[in-house]
């Protein structure tokens, strides 16, 4: 598949779990492949899907044809997704704009830490929440982010990533001491001072009153089983 969008010169980022992977390096068994795509490619990667034999999952259960294409196969789902899930913002070059890396043999790009954490804020259902992904891109790439764009994006929901980065400073005192000083200010925190800069990287007795099985920081990466 990925092979075949490459020979019809259809650009994509991987999302979802690998995406998240590709930054905290922690891997989970997953049936589903996010493949992300500008507008103006939808059809095209939509069309090469049915041209290899997926099926639309749409009469199996119904979506948000706005936003996304559910494909499917030998119980394996592709979703092509071009917009936010909540219709905040249509894919664009911020979100083929991550790093390169491999999947299967080949060189791919993933989404952006910006991206992803832009899009992650917003997922918090009755039936799903990507915090803990949220707490975990915010620990494994926070202090490379580049916060003054992602802050443009993100414009008067503010509010939220504000309510993210104070749970994880929480969480993670000595790791939020390594964030830009400005960034706390911005977002309408108190700074970060000197004795949250020298606390331990990660508080696992907090960690552990949200869940006692392993789910945040480097612990998560070594014993989630591989995909």
């Amino acid at each position: 598949m990925l092979d075949e969008a490459a020979v019809r010169r259809i650009p994509f980022a991987i999302g979802g779990a690998f995406a998240v992977a590709t930054y905290t390096g922690c891997w989970r068994n997953t049936k589903d492949l996010d493949l992300y795509v500008l507008p103006q490619h939808k059809d095209r990667m939509i069309e090469m899907l049915g041209d290899l034999g997926l099926a639309d999952y749409f009469p199996v259960q119904a979506y948000d044809r706005w936003w996304i294409y559910r494909a499917t196969r030998d119980n394996t789902i592709v979703d092509i997704i071009w917009a936010m899930a909540n219709h905040r913002a249509q894919i664009d070059d911020l979100w083929m704009s991550g790093p390169e890396v491999t999947l299967n043999g080949r060189r791919v790009r993933s989404l952006p830490a910006e991206a992803l954490l832009w899009d992650k804020l917003y997922i918090m259902q009755r039936d799903r929440c990507d915090w803990p992904d949220v707490l975990n891109l915010l620990y494994s790439a926070g202090p490379d982010i580049n916060w003054a764009y992602l802050l443009t994006r993100i414009g008067e929901d503010m509010p939220l990533l504000a309510g993210a980065l104070s749970v994880f400073r929480w969480l993670s005192p000595g790791r939020a001491g390594e964030f830009p000083g400005w960034l706390w200010h911005k977002v309408g925190l108190a700074p970060v001072g000197q004795e949250t800069a020298e606390a331990p990287v990660i508080d696992r007795r907090r960690a552990d009153l949200l869940d006692r099985r392993p789910w945040f920081g480097p612990e998560r990466a070594r014993l989630e089983p591989a995909a």
